[in-house]
């Protein structure tokens, strides 16, 4: 696992609390406390999901794509989201052994019911709610 959706769902909430000033890269990585260059790398793919718009120039910076209302958290997981949950291992398992054989089909039954669950909860909160924790 990586820390993308903790620095995706904290761009994001900076931006909603903005009240719609745009805000720099380096006033975000300032607040995440990291390079702006990997803020505008995180940006660059929420900004592809369509979660951020960006205006160019001396006044330029980035805002919400979509009020924040209307973005769930499931949707910021997606959007960051690259590997399973649990991660899953490069090896492939002794196919002449009972457990090596099936592990693999077992695991992905048990990861995408966490996915489930964990989507589920994700989706039953968008930003603007979560970002009134922060008042």
């Amino acid at each position: 696992m990586n820390g993308r959706f903790q620095i995706a769902i904290h761009i994001l909430t900076l931006l909603s609390r903005a009240n719609n000033e745009l805000l720099s890269s380096e006033y975000i990585a300032g607040s995440i406390n990291i390079n702006p260059a990997l803020v505008r790398k995180e940006i660059s793919n929420l900004r592809k999901k369509g979660l951020i718009k960006s205006k160019e120039g001396k006044a330029g910076g980035y805002s919400l794509g979509i009020p924040a209302h209307e973005i769930k958290l499931s949707a910021i997981y997606q959007a960051v989201k690259q590997q399973q949950i649990l991660g899953q291992a490069k090896n492939v398992p002794n196919p002449y052994c009972p457990v090596g054989k099936q592990i693999n089909k077992h695991l992905q039954h048990l990861y995408g019911e966490m996915e489930d669950v964990l989507s589920a909860k994700l989706g039953a909160l968008n930003l603007a709610e979560f970002s009134t924790k922060f008042d």
